[in-house]
Formats: C-alpha cells, structure tokens, sequence
C-alpha cells in the first residue's frame, strides 16, 4: 500500500509539474494573437488526437468496457474538461484570473464536503485543517488582490470549481474497466467535441494566428508551443493525473493537484526568470503543509473509504454546472 501510495504521489505530482506547463506556453500565444477559445479548443482537441491511437489500440476488442463507463467518459469530457474550462474563461470576463483560479480550486474542498454530506461521516480532523491551510497558501500563491466581487463571476468560477471536482471523481474512479490513457482519450474527444460546439454557434470565440510565440526568452514556431501545450500540458497531464489518482483516491490526489499553481510560478522562475514573491513563497510553503496535513489525515481513514465514490452523484448533485483545468 505504501508503495503505491508513493508512485501515485510521484504520478500526480508529475501531472502538476505538466498542468503548470500550460500558463507560459498559453500566455505567449495570447502574446501573438490568439483568442483564450482557441487556444483552449486547440489544447483539448490536440490532446485527444494525440491519445488516439494509443487509446483505439488499448480498446481494440473492448468495447463493452466503454458502453460500461459511459458516466466516467461523460463527465470528464463534459464537466471535467468542457464545462470548467467554459466556465472559466468566462469567469474571468468579471473578476480577477488568479482569483476565479482560486475559487476554481475550490474542487477538493467540495470533495471533502460531498462526501461528509452523503456519507455522514465527519472527515478527521487534519483533513479539515489541511483543506483550510491549503486553501490559504493557495490564495496566497494566486496573489489575488482587493477586486470586487462580481457576482456572475463568481458563479462562473464555482462552476468551474464543480468541473474541478468531477475532474478528480472520475479520475479516481474504481469501477471503471477502462485503461487510463483510454479514459483520457475518451474524456478529451468529448470535451473537444462539446468545445467545438461551443465555438460554432460563437460561445467560445476563436482568434487563431501563424505568427511565431516567444517561449523563454527565444522567439520560436507556433507549432512548437502548440506541442508543449498539447502533448506535455494535456496529454500527458490528463493520463499522469488520472494514474495517480487511482492510486491516491479522489481526495488526497485533488489537494496535491494545488501544487499546479506551484509547479507554474517554478517554470517562471526556470524559464522567465521571474523569481515568486516572499507571499506566494509562504503561500507555497502552506500549500505543501496543507497536503501532508490531508494525507495525514487520509492515512487515519478505513481503506474502503478512502477510495472515490461513484461519479454519478456528483454529475446528478449539480446537473449541467462545470477539470481538470
């Protein structure tokens, strides 16, 4: 059990590391004249291209298996991946990035909080702190400020949040038959399906530009950055984190998906040289506190009930409300 608790840990942190790759490659091609749509169509539809072959070869004969995990497939593609990122982009129409990134990282809190409502169960006590402590480092590492509250905003953002939390409900899933690199296919294909709805009938506006991005400091090739954003920032990110939240349980594994936002202000310093704040260093320190405080927590748990429940409560608790940024 250690073991894999330790591999699913190394597993979700590596989709971090990856998901946190997203903000540089993504703001460089804003840079050159990309609209957010387009740039979100292309991540999700260039993710699911890229996971298909493997995901037909691992469902060669196996079929059955999909039309038995439709629920897994529906709502990562629809809620987790389709949805949030819907209600995201357009949460920041009204207030503040960093901050509707923090109230959509408001997921596992509503995990904790799903699962004390269904299964009468009060969560341990570290769990609950370290949810609180996390969420404060969190706020900290967003560097949100004094905007005002905006209402419509911030309900696009809890949409997204739900998004976050069928993200990590789907992923952990233990009944589902399907592979993860075949999950993440799947959920991809739908998610890009439903964005491509979204763009045709002029809800997700798309700007798209041949113009080369710079990535860096080094002016390169769109098609370098689209790379980077597809196979590193989605592909690998999706199957990464689906891994080790098979492992983790939906939980443990969502609160070490806070390091995201860690992982993005580390490739900043890395590649920008843009050092964090003394605030968002604290903020990160709280971030990991927050996590070993859940784990902890986690770990005083009957195995049973550490693992996720089944997605469709959360797909019939919130119907039609917004993952895995």
């Amino acid at each position: 059990m250690q073991h894999r608790r330790s591999a699913g840990l190394a597993l979700a942190l590596g989709s971090a590391a990856s998901f946190g790759v997203s903000g540089i490659v993504a703001s460089s091609m804003l840079e050159a004249g990309w609209s957010s749509g387009a740039v979100t169509l292309v991540r999700i539809g260039g993710g699911a291209i890229a996971l298909a072959v493997p995901t037909l070869w691992l469902l060669r004969g196996r079929w059955g298996a999909v039309l038995r995990s439709w629920k897994e497939v529906l709502v990562l593609g629809l809620m987790a991946v389709a949805l949030c990122q819907l209600a995201f982009f357009s949460a920041v129409a009204y207030i503040s990035p960093a901050l509707a990134l923090l109230i959509e990282f408001l997921g596992p809190v509503l995990l904790v909080g799903f699962g004390w409502a269904t299964t009468r169960r009060v969560p341990p006590g570290l769990t609950l702190v370290g949810a609180a402590v996390a969420v404060v480092g969190l706020a900290l590492v967003s560097g949100i400020g004094g905007d005002a509250l905006h209402p419509l905003g911030v309900l696009l953002a809890l949409g997204a949040a739900v998004g976050n939390a069928a993200y990590w409900t789907a992923a952990s899933s233990t009944t589902t038959e399907l592979p993860p690199v075949a999950l993440a296919g799947l959920g991809l294909a739908v998610g890009a399906v439903a964005l491509g709805v979204a763009a045709a009938i002029g809800v997700l506006p798309i700007a798209l530009s041949g113009a080369p991005v710079v990535l860096a400091g080094e002016t390169v090739p769109v098609w370098v950055a689209v790379a980077i954003l597809v196979l590193v920032a989605t592909a690998a990110a999706y199957v990464l984190g689906i891994l080790g939240a098979r492992r983790l349980g939906q939980t443990l594994a969502s609160f070490v998906g806070y390091a995201e936002p860690m992982f993005g202000i580390l490739w900043t310093a890395l590649l920008l040289a843009l050092l964090p704040t003394p605030v968002q260093a604290l903020g990160a320190a709280a971030i990991i506190g927050g996590v070993v405080l859940v784990k902890l927590g986690q770990a005083r748990v009957p195995t049973h009930a550490v693992h996720a429940t089944p997605v469709h409560p959360v797909a019939e608790q919130v119907p039609g409300s917004a993952p895995g940024d």
